[in-house]
């Protein structure tokens, strides 16, 4: 794999984390999903990565041949329990988990800053505070697309970004997520996420 399909990797699993996690999949992304169209490899990459991927062929298969429809209103009723409540069982926040910040507090101007010190403001269309999961994964894509574009600062942002907020909660939150959701699709999107942050982090510093 040349650098340029591993960037194309990368970006499109964080693509698919966003579509997972920001809101309620759409019945778009559940079809390709369905058809196949996300291609994860074959060879071992860490173990929560290997464990999302198998996971979400998994799912893919023993919902092959159900209307994607159908699929999409089951992932809406799961997400909207799991991640909206009332009194959702997982708060995918990183003030939540954070005991050095109070949940929505100040800890919430210091993820800003690790935004706007790269440049970047998140998406008006999110609904939720720039902490959310979701919005950390939209800032991670922006610095992974710099850098295949060829800025090399976005290698130093990124590995402040690692270090000082996202790996410094992503085990809780995949643990809480895995234990309470119902949904194979979203045990698979835990197992995922700590993977990518995985391999991120073991990538970037080769590259610092």
């Amino acid at each position: 794999m040349d650098d340029q399909e591993l960037y194309a990797s990368r970006l499109e699993l964080v693509d698919f984390l966003i579509e997972a996690l920001h809101d309620v999949p759409d019945e778009e992304f559940v079809a390709d999903l369905l058809s196949g169209d996300l291609e994860v490899p074959e060879d071992e990459v860490n173990v929560p990565l290997d464990h999302g991927f198998d996971e979400l062929r998994a799912f893919v298969d023993e919902n092959a041949d159900r209307e994607p429809a159908a699929v999409r209103d089951e992932l809406e009723r799961e997400y909207t329990r799991v991640f909206v409540g009332p009194r959702p069982p997982v708060v995918a926040h990183e003030t939540y988990y954070r005991d050095d910040m109070d949940y929505l507090g100040e800890g919430l101007a210091k993820v800003e800053a690790s935004y706007g010190a790269a440049g970047w403001s998140p998406p008006e269309d999110y609904p939720e505070e720039d902490d959310f999961v979701a919005v950390e994964l939209a800032f991670l894509r922006h610095l992974i697309d710099r850098q295949r574009r060829g800025a090399e600062e976005a290698v130093g942002f990124e590995r402040v970004f690692l270090d000082e907020h996202a790996l410094q909660w992503v085990e809780p939150f995949v643990t809480d997520l895995r234990d309470l959701t119902d949904s194979r699709f979203f045990v698979a999107v835990a197992s995922i996420y700590e993977g990518v942050l995985r391999f991120e982090d073991e990538l970037v510093a080769q590259m610092v």
